[in-house]
C-alpha cells in the first residue's frame, strides 16, 4: 500500500521536473560512483554493486534517448583502478566485456542509432576487453544519433600529458610550429576523448570532486556539475531530471550575467562617444567664434 502510494507521488514529481526542463544539454558526462558502498550496506560482494550499477547505465542510456542529449560518456575504469585488488579488477573487467557485448546487441540501441566506443588507454586493457571494444564499435560503427563513450583505463592528466609530450617531441625536430599549436590542434591529439564539448558532469555517491576526468572538454567549457548523495546503483530518473534542471539554471545565469555584461559594455561605449563627441564639438565651436551658431543635439546613452 505504502509503496504503491510512493511510487505514485515519485511518477508526479516526474512529471513536473520534466516541465520544469525545456532543454536538455548535449553532452552529459558521469562518474557512477558508491557501487561498492551500495554492496556493503546491502551485505553482498563487490561485483554485485557493480552489476548493480550496470543496470542503472542501461536506464540512464535510455533517458538520455528520451531527452534529447546526444552524448553520453560514463567514467567505467580510470587508470587509478588498475591498483584495486586483482580479483575485484579482473571480475569488473568480465562485467564490461559482458556488458558491451550485450549492449552492441541489444535491439534498443540498434533502434535509437546508438554509436558506442572507448575512450582511454584501450591498449592497456586485457584481450577480452579489448576484443568486446573492437565488437562494440564495428556493431554500431554507422551510427550517430546518440554516442555511448565507455571511458575505460581513462585518465585526465595522463591524456593531456601525452599531447604534451608529442607536441614538444615534434617541436623539437623541428616538425612543428609551436606558434601553430592552438585549441584545434590539442583537440585534434585527443583520439582518446569525446567528441564534443562537455555541458554537464553527474557524480553520485556524495563526494564533491570531478576525479582527473575529462579536463579538457568539461573545464574548457566551464561545464555544470551535480553532486547528489545516492550511490549510483540507486540513481532515478528524479535524480537525472534535477541535474538536467541544474545545467539548465546554470545556462539561464550565464544568459543573464552575458546581457548585463552587454548592456554595461554598451553604457560605457556611449559614455566614451558622447564625451569624444561633445570635446570636438567644443573645438569646433572655439574655431567658429561668435558669429556661427551650432546647435548641439544632446544624446544620452539608455541604461
Amino acid at each position: 500500500m505504502l509503496y504503491g502510494v510512493r511510487r505514485r507521488l515519485e511518477g508526479v514529481y516526474e512529471r513536473l521536473l520534466e516541465r520544469e526542463v525545456s532543454g536538455a544539454p548535449t553532452h552529459v558526462a558521469v562518474i557512477q560512483d558508491g557501487n561498492r558502498r551500495y554492496a556493503r550496506e546491502q551485505g553482498a560482494e563487490t561485483t554485485e554493486g557493480h552489476r548493480a550499477g550496470a543496470d542503472t547505465t542501461e536506464q540512464v542510456l535510455r533517458w538520455c534517448g528520451d531527452l534529447g542529449v546526444e552524448e553520453l560518456t560514463l567514467y567505467a575504469f580510470s587508470t587509478e583502478n588498475f591498483e584495486r585488488p586483482p580479483d575485484e579488477r579482473e571480475a569488473l573487467f568480465d562485467l564490461i566485456t559482458e556488458k558491451l557485448r550485450s549492449f552492441a546487441d541489444r535491439e534498443e540501441v540498434h533502434d535509437r542509432g546508438v554509436r558506442i566506443q572507448a575512450i582511454g588507454e584501450v591498449h592497456r586493457l586485457p584481450d577480452r576487453v579489448r576484443e568486446a571494444v573492437a565488437y562494440a564499435d564495428r556493431r554500431t560503427a554507422g551510427y550517430d544519433e546518440l554516442r555511448l563513450n565507455v571511458a575505460l583505463a581513462y585518465g585526465g592528466r595522463a591524456e593531456l600529458l601525452g599531447v604534451a609530450r608529442d607536441v614538444a617531441r615534434e617541436a623539437a625536430a623541428g616538425d612543428l610550429d609551436p606558434d601553430a599549436v592552438d585549441v584545434s590542434e590539442v583537440e585534434r591529439r585527443l583520439t582518446t576523448g569525446p567528441t564534443r564539448a562537455v555541458d554537464l558532469i553527474i557524480r553520485t555517491g556524495g563526494d564533491e570532486r570531478t576525479s582527473n576526468f575529462l579536463p579538457w572538454h568539461a573545464n574548457g567549457n566551464e561545464a555544470a556539475v551535480y553532486f547528489c548523495a545516492p550511490y549510483w546503483p540507486e540513481f532515478s530518473r528524479a535524480d537525472f531530471l534535477r541535474a538536467l534542471r541544474t545545467y539548465q539554471s546554470r545556462q539561464e545565469s550565464w544568459r543573464r550575467t552575458r546581457a548585463r555584461r552587454a548592456a554595461a559594455l554598451l553604457r560605457a561605449v556611449g559614455d566614451v562617444e558622447l564625451t569624444e563627441a561633445r570635446r570636438v564639438f567644443g573645438r569646433f565651436r572655439d574655431r567658429a567664434g561668435d558669429d556661427e551658431s551650432v546647435d548641439l543635439l544632446d544624446v544620452e546613452t539608455a541604461d
